[in-house]
């Protein structure tokens, strides 16, 4: 059993390197989709990854459209804070696909509007802020998925 955390253009080496962390601690696949805000290379992002980059299953892609032509059939769920369902509606199941935007401005609108009936937020309880940390959102619904797997 394993999910799929799929970063569309990531900007932040030391998100992405904690959510590399993440993915091999919940013994889930990382997917990063190019351009990147940073060199792979970044010692930020292995810094964050520590040492367990090396042993993190990681398929990159050279843009959006290289992504969805090599996952065609594969089940996506999207998240955005302009989503309308909770992140605790996802039908969760092996191999989903959670795909992410980058920390700036999140996915494009083509993908929010073309995938509005996958689009998921996860609830804010103040008008104070925007949105969460990558890095901390993909957490929040990795580990909401482990545990309906796992119920």
């Amino acid at each position: 059993m394993s999910l799929n955390i799929v970063l569309f253009e990531p900007e932040i080496p030391n998100n992405t390197g904690n959510i590399g962390r993440l993915a091999l601690a919940s013994g889930s696949k990382l997917h990063l989709v190019k351009p990147f805000g940073f060199e792979i290379s970044d010692s930020r992002l292995k810094r964050a990854g520590l040492d367990y980059w090396q042993h993190l299953e990681l398929r990159i892609y050279d843009s959006i459209e290289d992504f969805f032509k090599v996952n065609t059939d594969k089940e996506f769920a999207f998240f955005s804070s302009h989503g309308h369902k909770s992140h605790w509606e996802i039908p969760f199941k092996d191999d989903l696909f959670l795909i992410f935007g980058k920390e700036s401005v999140g996915l494009p609108k083509t993908i929010t509007k073309t995938n509005n009936k996958q689009l998921y937020k996860i609830p804010l309880h103040s008008k104070h802020i925007r949105s969460l940390n990558l890095a901390n959102a993909v957490s929040i619904v990795v580990y909401e998925g482990l545990r309906q797997l796992n119920n």
